[in-house]
């Protein structure tokens, strides 16, 4: 018959992620985090600018940085130098330290926030007692990659967890420093 289509072709659904590029982000460049920080400053966003330090500076899995709470961060009015957190991935507690940069971003963030140490450090608009979710925070680096010219599918929330132990593998080529920086069990995931 021509012009009918066999049974097979009728069920064939499109693949889910045709013409997307799949396997990991890319992490950003130097250039690119301080692109994204001038962005942020100038439009005074206060919030993005404190998520988006964070995120580099703890190297964390965008499901631990939105769960991150005011007490994970800063102790009374000071934000700690040194932070720990257990990964909800692993399981483990990992250390990060927050450069004064990163400290003086969220200084000002809780200065607007405000808040005691339980409540989430981005608390979601729907509910204040909540985190923001991962969906949002996608969302968020999906706006702020954009708006620096980059294609929002080279990037995501995974690129920020990778952008600072990318730097300093550039910097001193020390692996296994880096697999302890991003808490891997083994050193083939940090390899790739």
């Amino acid at each position: 018959m021509v012009g009918s289509k066999s049974r097979h072709e009728k069920a064939r659904k499109p693949i889910w992620n045709a013409g997307r590029i799949v396997g990991a982000k890319r992490p950003l460049k130097a250039q690119q985090v301080w692109a994204i920080r001038f962005h942020l400053d100038h439009e005074g966003r206060t919030r993005d600018r404190a998520l988006f330090d964070i995120a580099i500076d703890s190297k964390l899995r965008g499901c631990d940085v939105v769960k991150l709470r005011i007490g994970d961060v800063a102790a009374g009015s000071e934000v700690r130098r040194r932070a720990t957190v257990v990964q909800q991935k692993t399981g483990r507690p990992v250390s990060f330290e927050i450069t004064e940069e990163v400290r003086q971003s969220v200084h000002a963030w809780l200065e607007k926030r405000r808040g005691n140490a339980d409540q989430p450090l981005f608390p979601s608009r729907v509910n204040s007692c909540e985190h923001i979710s991962t969906r949002q925070y996608a969302r968020l680096v999906d706006g702020w990659v954009e708006a620096i010219g980059l294609n929002v599918r080279d990037y995501g929330t995974h690129s920020l967890r990778r952008t600072k132990a990318s730097l300093i593998y550039k910097r001193t080529g020390n692996l296994r420093a880096v697999q302890i920086l991003l808490g891997h069990t083994k050193i083939e995931s940090t390899v790739r």
